[in-house]
């Protein structure tokens, strides 16, 4: 898939310096609309003081100053609308400025909610929470984009459905103004709309379904509205009295069902007010990837936009709100104006409530998609993997982290493909290892969710990943941090026993006991993934370890990281290399924050 490449700091910059100014504009029209108004107000009443008690004094003049008041406070009000949407335009690019200038780290939402422990790898690659992956990469603004992007992130998808995405992602790149929309149009919707009771409500029973009742309730609000007019010039009650009080027995019959409807659909509707926005933007696209197309067909399986379908129920909701006032309280019976206004919402959920689900999904898949491409434009040299069947196999070539800065980060090769299962990774400590099994993992993360990748190359088969990295002894749970990593290590063998193959990434193995039980376990642990099909890294520092890579040559090999005493400082140069690390900066490092060994 060609990369174009393309310089976004720039195009940033560029579109937040136009938006700049046009804020600096329209505060120039702020101040002088708000002076206007003072004016004209203070004029007004100057003029009325000075006038009052004369007898060609006439409070109907009062009508141009007021006039000219509500004119230039409608035109004030454009003004003020058009600030606060350039305001929140600039943080857009804002935010992208930050990400791009590496100061984004806890700026964001980290998906923190999304977070597992018992995840065989969210928490040990910086999934979620502060400076996180999801944290970088998501710009969703609804929930269930962020909950879509999650799912992608914790799960590999089958590769015909990661090729789908990585062609959609790839035609949503360049869309930076859909982007932009989204995220404004989204920003209100985000705390507004709660899929999981939002779907509940469209697709709980129907409560008012009778179609005889309903065309009842019409036709008695037709000889009321006739009974009254009789009444009215004829004098004669008798057909409005006796209508009503049909009218009244309907109404207390249904009384509790009508409540329940209009109680039921406030914030529903509301919710569905601010999602509409959302769809319409995506109505807007003309998409051309295979995936994409069907999503869009997905939100409009026949034919019409749900923005429409939703706008109906706004207008049901608009007319509901206006039976709070006196004069429809008064009409409310004789009309059945609130029995109707609950029947045609029970008709929309009968005929559209199935529909919202899928509007969800469709706009949430929508999100996850926008945030790898908006990843993807940030970073135009990132490549998409390549995938084969060739299985197991994970060829990374110029691997680096994606949570690390271009200026910072180091690139390694790590190829695990063909006779190649498992790297021992020897090395001093802070010399890189633990940052190596990150790389590989996180990149692995983002290419089995759809998208691009930090490497010049990266080529690998389906694979679920499982990582013992961040294990940590509990004091609530009463388990030290051996018992926390074996138990994490009984649960990656369980998963190197299924489908499909594992990548293992296990970082200082069983450094909780001794070094002779230390040996055998380690040793035992890696035949055993090995065997059952996995393929992975391990680290150490424990150069006896190494010895694993000899006893499963030649499907182990041994790498290293070095480090370097220059002028009693250790500089490291986080450079993978083949064989066995050879020395340990250990007493170095303790001499260098001052002790004596």
């Amino acid at each position: 898939m060609t990369k174009i490449l393309e310089d976004p700091h720039s195009e940033y910059v560029r579109r937040l310096k136009a938006l700049q100014e046009v804020a600096e504009r329209l505060e120039e029209r702020h101040v002088a609309f708000g002076n206007a108004q003072l004016a004209v107000t203070v004029t007004a009443a100057f003029a009325a003081w000075m006038a009052f008690g004369r007898h060609w004094f006439s409070g109907l003049w009062l009508l141009v100053p007021a006039a000219i008041f509500v004119t230039l406070a409608a035109l004030h009000s454009r003004v003020l609308r058009a600030r606060r949407h350039g305001e929140r335009s600039a943080a857009f690019y804002e935010k992208g400025l930050a990400r791009l200038e590496d100061r984004w780290h806890g700026q964001g939402d980290g998906g923190t909610r999304f977070s597992d422990s018992t995840h065989p790898y969210a928490e040990d690659l910086d999934l979620f929470g502060p400076g996180s992956l999801f944290e970088l990469v998501s710009t969703a603004r609804l929930r269930t984009g962020e909950e879509t992007l999650a799912r992608w992130l914790l799960g590999p998808a089958p590769i015909e459905e990661l090729r789908l995405r990585q062609a959609a992602v790839e035609e949503l790149r360049p869309r930076l103004d859909l982007r932009e929309d989204l995220a404004l149009t989204g920003e209100d919707a985000n705390s507004a709309i709660n899929p999981g009771p939002l779907a509940k409500w469209a697709e709980q029973p129907i409560v008012l379904e009778s179609r005889a009742v309903r065309t009842a309730a019409e036709a008695l609000a037709a000889l009321s509205a006739a009974g009254a007019a009789i009444w009215a010039v004829f004098g004669i009650p008798e057909a409005f009295l006796i209508v009503l009080a049909i009218e009244a027995g309907i109404f207390f019959k249904l009384r509790a069902r009508v409540l329940r409807v209009i109680h039921a659909v406030g914030e529903p509707a509301y919710g569905l007010a601010l999602f509409s926005e959302v769809l319409a933007r995506f109505e807007r696209e003309k998409f051309r990837s295979p995936h994409l197309a069907a999503r869009q067909k997905q939100l409009t399986p026949d034919g019409v936009p749900p923005s429409h379908r939703i706008a109906r129920l706004n207008r049901l909701m608009e007319l509901l709100d206006s039976s709070e006032h006196w004069v429809l309280r008064l009409i409310d019976l004789p009309l059945l104006y609130r029995v109707q206004l609950a029947f045609a919402i029970e008709a929309w959920r009968k005929k559209s409530g199935s529909h919202v689900r899928r509007w969800l999904a469709a706009a949430g898949e929508m999100e996850a998609l926008c945030s790898f491409a908006n990843y993807a434009y940030e970073h135009p040299e990132d490549v998409y993997p390549e995938f084969t069947d060739q299985s197991p196999c994970y060829e990374g070539e110029a691997l680096a982290h994606p949570l690390l800065p271009e200026s910072r980060a180091v690139r390694n090769d790590v190829r695990l493909c063909g006779g190649s299962r498992a790297l021992v990774v020897s090395g001093s400590n802070m010399s890189g290892k633990s940052t190596l099994l990150r790389t590989a993992g996180i990149n692995a993360v983002l290419a089995l969710a759809g998208a691009p990748v930090r490497a010049r190359s990266l080529r690998l088969s389906p694979l679920a990943v499982g990582a013992s990295i961040r294990t940590m002894d509990s004091l609530k749970g009463g388990t030290s941090r051996f018992y926390t990593e074996i138990t994490r290590l009984r649960k990656l063998m369980d998963l190197a026993k299924g489908s499909p193959p594992l990548l293992f990434l296990l970082d200082e193995l069983l450094q909780g006991t001794n070094s002779h039980d230390r040996r055998i376990g380690a040793e035992a642990v890696v035949r055993g993934l090995v065997e059952f099909g996995a393929i992975g890294l391990v680290t150490t520092h424990d150069l006896a370890l190494a010895i694993i890579a000899d006893v499963l040559a030649p499907r182990a090999q041994n790498v290293h990281f070095e480090d370097h005493l220059e002028n009693g400082k250790i500089t490291f140069d986080y450079r993978l290399r083949p064989g066995v690390v050879r020395k340990s900066n250990a007493l170095e490092l303790m001499r260098s924050v001052g002790l004596e060994v």
